[in-house]
């Protein structure tokens, strides 16, 4: 009887326990190709949170705050469509992404895979962290229509004056409208990425 109740209490923790999936980037800017592996995670996981890093030394395409507030509106919408799958949280986080994620109470890392080029560049970091923190990570393949999405190329177009409006396809409308307002305003930290770019 004492070893029944001690099974049955200890599937009941386990049942119970929550499990989190940390997506933790720059998200500078965030893509449809990251809302698509944050859906996908949806049917997977109890909980997902989005953390946006923060590096003061880097320059970035959208203020910190910008990329904090584009990602909480286009994926308060994501949950909207389908509010029956896992919710999703937008939080802020600096330092190591596998001390957010323990904070946070993190199950495991998620990450998306477009390419061969990304899993092994993903496989040796996911090593690394469950080595070091005991973090493990789960790999999420985007949808092919993003195999070839990137922020930094999306970032790289539109620095050198690239009509963004034809990526439509993998970056949402809202980004469409705030990278066209940093190309009318010369002041801009696009305009200095811009320069970078024609130096490389």
């Amino acid at each position: 009887m004492d070893y029944t109740d001690s099974s049955y209490s200890t599937y009941n923790w386990i049942s119970m326990s929550e499990h989190i999936a940390i997506y933790a980037g720059s998200f500078d800017p965030i893509t449809s190709g990251h809302l698509d592996v944050i859906e996908r995670a949806r049917g997977m996981f109890d909980r997902i949170i989005v953390g946006i890093g923060h590096n003061p030394d880097k320059t970035s395409l959208f203020p910190f705050n910008e990329r904090v507030e584009i990602a909480t509106t286009l994926i308060n919408e994501l949950v909207e469509r389908n509010p029956e799958s896992a919710p999703v949280t937008v939080e802020q986080y600096g330092g190591l992404t596998v001390d957010f994620a323990k904070n946070s109470g993190g199950s495991a890392l998620l990450r998306g895979i477009r390419n061969v080029t990304d899993l092994a560049m993903e496989t040796q970091l996911a090593i690394t962290n469950r080595q070091v923190a005991d973090m493990e990570t789960v790999f999420i393949i985007t949808g092919e229509a993003y195999a070839f999405t990137s922020s930094s190329l999306i970032r790289q177009i539109a620095a050198l004056g690239g009509d963004v409006e034809r990526l439509d396809t993998i970056i949402p409308t809202l980004v469409i409208e705030r990278i066209k307002k940093l190309q009318e305003d010369p002041n801009s930290s696009l305009h200095s990425l811009g320069r970078d770019a024609h130096m490389e």
